[in-house]
């Protein structure tokens, strides 16, 4: 039968048994017996204070066989027991099972006594069972003749900084995949367009032969198939100039010359190539010239591809009989196109909605209103890449105002 294990002379406690003992066995020298309490003793209370006040880091010290002799209030914030509660215990209590059953704990304070130190980053248990990532630092404390006294052990938590570098990876991760697809992407839809202009270039070709008649007379009824043919050649040109501009924003592929522009002539240009759809939709298309002269920085064939989408757009959604205004405006930093029209309008909750990419409202397999809803999407990136923004302001059943805004250039 052994002898009474003599109590630790700071707890007044002898080494507790941990589960991890009860299924190995280790051998166990009463804390008083070593000289590590001498040691914490001769430390003096300034040492006792100075380490106590320390709620950032665990700091404790370690007989020469893994138990702990003391504790500080950055130990009890960090793994939750008191000092009464673990002073006495062995330090494996800190450590995964699994690696407790591996015998870690004795393998780092083999090296710490032979190498002087053991250090590593791992995982960690707390008195309530759960996992943290922690720093831990383990140094061999020895007296002047070299005999080993115990060991020093600080803790750091590295939670907080471990989930934000695994964030990082992730959203770096990601966005390369992101990359990677949207280069693949570009890819495919310049081959597609490549692929699918070919053939359509030559329905056009060849359909403004026929209707010259150079395969021969051709009768009313075939003009007007001839010129079905002809609108659809063109609207499927147009879906596939819609993709390749959409990948090409998205790959920052795409090119901008900021000069000073004149918007009255970008307007008048615009307002020459949308006046037969507005003819055709009994559509009244109007110019009004409160503010001419209006100048913005911009790059005139972007601000012309935005325009004509907003305005066609307009003209498309607003029914017989109504009318689209163009207006200009300035302020000292902006210059302004406003399409005003008198459609349908747009529900208050769908307003930012129709700039979202592939979002078309009223869209059905018997729709007639044709198209990817990319235009939108694609002209407000156009609009912020150039330093402005295309914006809209709705009143169902009244009408939309598209304002596109752009920054105002002094030198025309």
């Amino acid at each position: 039968m052994t002898d009474k294990a003599e109590k630790h002379p700071l707890s007044e406690r002898p080494p507790k048994a941990t589960p991890a003992e009860s299924e190995s066995p280790t051998p166990i020298t009463p804390i008083g017996n070593s000289r590590l309490a001498e040691a914490i003793k001769h430390g003096g209370r300034i040492y006792q204070l100075m380490i106590d006040s320390v709620r950032d880091y665990a700091i404790f010290m370690l007989d020469p066989n893994g138990h702990v002799a003391s504790w500080n209030r950055g130990a009890q914030r960090i793994k939750g027991y008191t000092a009464n509660e673990i002073i006495g215990q062995h330090f494996s209590v800190f450590y995964p099972h699994a690696d407790v059953a591996a015998q870690k704990p004795q393998r780092e304070l083999a090296i710490a006594t032979a190498e002087g130190r053991f250090e590593e980053e791992a995982v960690r248990i707390r008195k309530d069972g759960s996992a943290f990532w922690a720093n831990v630092a383990i140094s061999a404390v020895r007296d002047d003749d070299g005999t080993l006294v115990g060991f020093a052990k600080v803790t750091r938590d590295l939670s907080e900084r471990r989930t934000a570098q695994e964030r990082e990876l992730a959203d770096a991760r990601r966005l390369a995949e992101s990359e990677a697809a949207n280069s693949a992407k570009s890819e495919f839809l310049t081959t597609m367009s490549h692929e699918l202009r070919t053939p359509l270039n030559a329905i056009g070709g060849y359909t403004d032969l026929l209707s010259l008649g150079l395969g021969g007379p051709i009768t009313s009824q075939q003009i007007d198939f001839l010129e079905r043919i002809r609108r659809s050649q063109q609207h499927l040109m147009g879906i596939i100039s819609d993709l390749l501009n959409f990948s090409r924003i998205e790959a920052g592929n795409l090119t901008y010359t900021i000069e000073p522009l004149l918007l009255d002539h970008v307007i008048e240009i615009v307002i020459t190539l949308a006046e037969p759809i507005a003819a055709a939709g009994s559509v009244l298309l109007r110019r009004d010239k409160s503010a001419n002269n209006a100048a913005a920085a911009a790059d005139r064939t972007k601000v012309e591809q935005i325009l004509l989408n907003v305005l066609t757009n307009a003209i498309k959604f607003t029914r017989p009989g109504g009318s689209v205004t163009v207006q200009t405006s300035v302020t000292a930093e902006t210059a302004s196109i406003a399409v005003v029209d008198t459609g349908a309008g747009i529900p208050k909750e769908k307003l930012e909605a129709i700039f979202e990419p592939f979002v078309q409202l009223g869209r059905s397999l018997s729709s007639a209103h044709e198209g990817m809803g990319l235009g939108l999407s694609i002209s407000r990136d156009l609009a912020r890449a150039m330093g402005g923004d295309l914006t809209v302001a709705s009143v169902p059943g009244t009408g939309s105002t598209f304002t596109l805004t752009l920054p105002r250039s002094s030198e025309i």
